[in-house]
């Protein structure tokens, strides 16, 4: 973690993707993120990519976390990952995905750069460490 990591609370984007209109669990992801000192900005429902990947830079996040249980999962994130890149944010950014994620294609969102899948009932206490300690390092 760099000194400018330590003083600065890590940003986070907790972001609702496509027309899943399921938000309780991104409302229960944000309060613990909250409660662990995180800033945390909320997407709203049915955010395009486009809007996400703006929100992101904008508010300059160090995470992004995707949540989504559409199943359209395959499509979404491929979009936003790609905005980020466009924007070069991506290297700074750790994007992380919740939702119901069949392993495949966790697989294949680990390949395109998603640093982890969380899934229904992961505790709140290991996605916030695992956050903690993959932070990227910030230029």
């Amino acid at each position: 973690m760099s000194a400018e990591q330590e003083t600065r609370a890590v940003r986070c984007l907790v972001a609702k993707v496509g027309l899943d209109g399921h938000d309780r669990g991104a409302h229960v992801i944000a309060r613990a993120f909250r409660d662990a000192g995180f800033e945390v900005v909320y997407s709203g429902l049915h955010r395009a990519p486009e809007e996400i990947v703006q929100a992101a830079v904008q508010e300059d996040v160090d995470v992004l976390g995707i949540s989504i249980l559409s199943g359209a999962h395959n499509t979404l994130v491929p979009k936003v990952i790609e905005g980020l890149k466009e924007y070069d944010a991506f290297e700074d950014t750790l994007v992380l995905v919740g939702g119901i994620i069949p392993d495949d294609d966790e697989t294949e969102l680990k390949e395109l750069g998603v640093a982890e899948v969380f899934g229904p009932g992961t505790p709140m206490e290991e996605t916030i460490e695992f956050i903690r300690n993959n932070l990227p390092e910030r230029a």
